[in-house]
């Protein structure tokens, strides 16, 4: 018998950490199972500490183009075995989520703060996307990137702004924000919910 749906969730930079257990908690349930490979192929994720070092461990050993074929190669048992598949990333996996939605076997897409994005606004999402950015960033206007995405006019794509920083929805950060983490959580069980209670 068929699971409703498969909630494929892609990492940060940092691999399968406090974070992500945290967030396979939160949406796992009987009719969601979550699923989180290990991108980096690391036993052991890298700490906070070590951005700059994680970044470049992804850059070299995953990327996004290499990703985004592992993420497709997974797609075809999830097919067989899902009603629903659907992925939520986060920053670098937001970005890799974002690559996939044009993929006609995802059924709905979620990614928060997928800075490196704005590299690939010219993805025509296929299904419902939902994506949420922080009110800022360090290298780079978010409303800019917002109001490229918003001007193409994507039927599919809804694009939220919270107040915060990268990172804000990560209780073991430091940029979490307790207030944007309600709203975006909430964002993204609503969402959920229309898609796999039609």
């Amino acid at each position: 018998m068929k699971q409703k749906t498969a909630l494929l969730l892609l990492h940060e930079i940092y691999g399968i950490n406090q974070h992500m257990e945290h967030v396979i908690h939160t949406f796992s349930s009987s009719t969601i199972d979550v699923v989180c490979p290990n991108l980096l192929h690391r036993p052991i994720p890298f700490h906070y500490t070590e951005e700059t070092e994680a970044y470049s461990y992804f850059i070299k050993h995953v990327g996004f183009q290499r990703g985004k074929q592992h993420i497709e190669d997974m797609l075809v048992e999830l097919r067989n075995n899902y009603t629903y598949v659907g992925i939520l990333g986060f920053s670098v996996g937001a970005t890799l989520a974002w690559l996939c939605s044009e993929d006609c076997r995802i059924d709905f897409v979620i990614g928060c703060y997928g800075s490196r994005i704005r590299d690939y606004t010219n993805i025509v999402p296929t299904c419902p996307t939902l994506l949420l950015f922080p009110a800022t960033e360090t290298s780079f206007l978010v409303s800019t990137v917002i109001d490229n995405l918003q001007n193409k006019g994507h039927s599919l794509l809804n694009i939220k702004q919270l107040n915060g920083e990268h990172g804000f929805l990560d209780p073991f950060s430091a940029k979490y924000n307790e207030e944007a983490a309600d709203q975006g959580y909430q964002m993204i069980h609503s969402f959920l919910q229309n898609i796999t209670e039609k």
